[in-house]
């Protein structure tokens, strides 16, 4: 297994393939850097560098008590781009991966990247507030860290309906997709796990979305259940400058995998361009 030491001594997980470019993935929650694999496969089949980490209590990185806040993620990316020596990067986020994207461009800024993708992203902020009448009410979040709390294997197989959007009228339902997403999210920690909630829903990300300097393409799903796009995409498209906005009619949270090839296209198609 390949893996980083911190400087709080957490040891981060990370896959590293293929020569070229690099490309820099951040998974979304309870996910791990699997969630990944199509276009990792995809963009390091047609030349480039891809690396995947699992961020702290995620996946096969160290679960840690502490330092489960976006501070210390958008740190431990910082520690393992400058590890890996990583330049001219594009970094791609999906759901609190993309806020994790943002806060480390807003925190540690462009030196060593390019371009940016947001997928499915929780910025610039996913709770309700009097600024941000379109967000979700706290209720919500309360309910994913009940739901984690009593019962979390059972919560995540439930997530996966609305997740993939298989909840939805005709849905072809893949067994297979929900038992690794379950997998994946049980290989992670509670602690860390029940933590992150927060940091995806609760974390404004607008100041650092008004940093990013960089081309970025925002993808969203229009009939996204978790991370619904009028609070998030098109603000987002809105606030970054610059940005590009692709809207995937009818798709939904998980659009990386339902959605793999139209995804993988695109992705190509702007780290290109």
């Amino acid at each position: 297994m390949s893996t980083i030491k911190t400087k709080d001594g957490t040891h981060i997980y990370y896959k590293d393939w293929g020569e070229g470019q690099p490309v820099v993935f951040s998974h979304g929650w309870p996910l791990a850097g699997d969630a990944w694999d199509a276009q990792m496969l995809f963009l390091g089949q047609h030349g480039y560098r891809v690396v995947a980490h699992d961020r702290r209590s995620h996946g096969r990185s160290d679960q840690t008590w502490d330092g489960n806040n976006m501070d210390t993620y958008a740190d431990d990316l910082a520690e393992l781009i400058d590890a890996l020596n990583l330049k001219d990067a594009v970094m791609i986020g999906h759901s609190t991966g993309g806020g994790e994207v943002a806060h480390y461009l807003g925190r540690h800024g462009n030196r060593r990247v390019a371009k940016a993708v947001l997928v499915g992203a929780v910025p610039p902020l996913m709770l309700r507030t009097a600024a941000n009448p379109g967000g979700l009410p706290l209720t919500v979040f309360d309910g994913i860290r009940k739901g984690v709390f009593d019962d979390r294997s059972q919560f995540y197989k439930d997530l996966t309906l609305p997740f993939y959007g298989y909840n939805r009228p005709g849905a072809k339902i893949s067994e297979g997709v929900r038992e690794s997403f379950w997998l994946q999210g049980m290989m992670g920690g509670i602690k860390g796990q029940y933590d992150c909630i927060k940091e995806f829903s609760e974390v404004d990300y607008t100041a650092d979305l008004r940093k990013i300097d960089v081309p970025t393409l925002v993808v969203h799903g229009d009939d996204d259940q978790i991370v619904p796009i009028g609070a998030s995409g098109l603000m987002t498209a809105k606030i970054v400058k610059n940005a590009t906005l692709k809207v995937y009619k009818g798709a939904p949270h998980g659009l990386a995998t339902t959605h793999q090839d139209r995804l993988n296209a695109d992705l190509l198609g702007f780290i290109k361009g």
